[in-house]
């Protein structure tokens, strides 16, 4: 779908749809954070989690047999992933919280805009922020980036790094 494309008018409360709540995995540690809001939120008002696993472009892309190596091993790092993730969940008290998997090829904000684009039922982007001084993490500042050059067409929430599950249970 083209970036100047329409965007899908969100169906994710009427019949035959289910609200979703996107979040975007990756090795970092605020992704727990977004995840478990994310749970709480699912649990409290009912729908699913969409993770979401972007295999960004490499400087070797030239390369297509290396290319592929890099998108097999990426691809079976996002499933080791997806599975350590229900984990935890399940382990949080969110084991009937149902989540579905997306593994995509390009730049993270342009995925994340294209899957919102395409997926009408996805109503919330969650991340996770970095308590790290330095600043919120590589994610938040390349989707901050992102939305300022064209904008996300969902709310986006994001979830300090610094808060418990206990604090994130009775926020969300």
């Amino acid at each position: 779908m083209a970036a100047s494309s329409p965007m899908k008018p969100r169906r994710s409360f009427e019949e035959g749809h289910r609200r979703k709540f996107l979040i975007v995995v990756d090795e970092s540690q605020e992704v727990e954070s977004a995840l478990y809001y994310a749970a709480s939120r699912v649990q409290r008002s009912s729908g699913l989690i969409v993770m979401l696993y972007v295999i960004e472009p490499s400087e070797l892309q030239n390369w297509a047999g290396v290319r592929q190596v890099q998108i097999e091993e990426e691809t079976t790092k996002a499933k080791a992933l997806f599975r350590l993730f229900r984990r935890k969940l399940g382990h949080a008290g969110f084991e009937v919280v149902e989540t579905e998997d997306v593994i995509r090829e390009g730049r993270t904000g342009e995925e994340v805009n294209k899957l919102i684009a395409e997926d009408e039922d996805i109503a919330i982007l969650v991340l996770g922020a970095s308590n790290d001084a330095a600043g919120p993490g590589p994610l938040v500042a390349s989707l901050a980036t992102a939305r300022a050059s064209g904008g996300f067409a969902v709310p986006v929430t994001v979830v300090p790094g610094q808060l418990s599950l206990a604090e994130i249970k009775a926020l969300a």
